[in-house]
């Protein structure tokens, strides 16, 4: 999927992609991989597929890099 970070203004601050990995033990971690190159992070995906705990630490992720809080992630699907 791909996606833009934006400011708080609509400033855009990152273009990039979601991605899953898989990890050793076969759970899987929401990332966010920038057209930069940077890879941020996210959480591991609950069980039944629910994203929100992973979500959560990949917006974490996007306060440290930019040191904002109120950022968008715009995702087209297509």
């Amino acid at each position: 999927m791909r996606c833009e970070i934006r400011s708080r203004a609509g400033q855009v601050l990152a273009k990039g992609r979601l991605i899953l990995h898989k990890g050793d033990n076969g759970e899987l971690r929401l990332d966010l991989e920038t057209e930069g190159g940077r890879l941020l992070q996210g959480g591991l995906i609950g069980p039944e597929g629910d994203m929100a705990a992973a979500s959560e630490v990949l917006f974490r992720q996007f306060f440290q890099v930019w040191g904002m809080s109120d950022l968008t992630l715009n995702v087209t699907v297509g």
